[in-house]
């Protein structure tokens, strides 16, 4: 068990020399099968990443879709997150919140407990990430230096669109937010282009009859 815990804690890169002074990373599970980072070092392989962020979507999904079955005459479906374990990138995972509630109306993402899926905050040589075990379970960690090298909110905003479906697209423009770190650390744009939006909006519309 100790052996277990040496190498996790070694994994996530958890000693905060250098990192951004705040409040202490929390550790995040292990890392998982697929795993999507925001400059495609953190992959997992093709394959693994588009059948993890099918699994992890479509989870997220599921549990949302289940918990809003008491309230069946709601429009859009709320997706809730649990940030308690990313304190430093509250504000940042807010207003990702907010930029994907506006851009979208067939799902909500709200803060609460009972979460569909949790953010963590720590090191990492990889950088940010969605992880999942290749079965729905999965989680978002930010990186402390990616996150000071490249604009946040983008960093944010990207890896939460894993969350609502849809993949990474590296050799897209910066005005296409799953190019994620492709365009650049000059690139700060935090919003979903038309086609972005237009994906998840089918999606989650999809869902009711896919999932429910």
């Amino acid at each position: 068990m100790k052996r277990s815990m040496t190498v996790l804690a070694a994994a996530l890169g958890l000693a905060l020399a250098g990192a951004t002074a705040a409040a202490p990373a929390s550790a995040a599970p292990a890392v998982q099968q697929g795993v999507q980072g925001y400059t495609g070092t953190a992959h997992a392989g093709t394959a693994a990443e588009e059948a993890g962020n099918k699994a992890f979507y479509e989870a997220v999904m599921k549990s949302a879709l289940a918990k809003q079955a008491a309230h069946p005459y709601l429009k859009a479906v709320t997706v809730t997150y649990d940030a308690s374990r990313a304190p430093s990138f509250s504000t940042v995972i807010s207003r990702s919140a907010q930029i994907w509630n506006s851009s979208v109306s067939n799902v909500q993402l709200r803060s609460g407990s009972n979460a569909d899926f949790r953010y963590y905050e720590g090191n990492d040589s990889r950088g940010s990430y969605a992880s999942t075990d290749g079965h729905g379970r999965g989680y978002i960690f930010l990186d402390y230096a990616q996150n000071r090298q490249y604009n946040s909110l983008r960093v944010t905003a990207h890896e939460t669109g894993h969350v609502l479906g849809l993949p990474d697209h590296y050799s897209g423009p910066c005005s296409e937010l799953m190019s994620g770190g492709g365009p650049g650390t000059s690139c700060t744009n935090p919003y979903p282009n038309a086609a972005e939006k237009r994906r998840v909006q089918s999606l989650w519309t999809n869902g009711f009859a896919v999932v429910g």
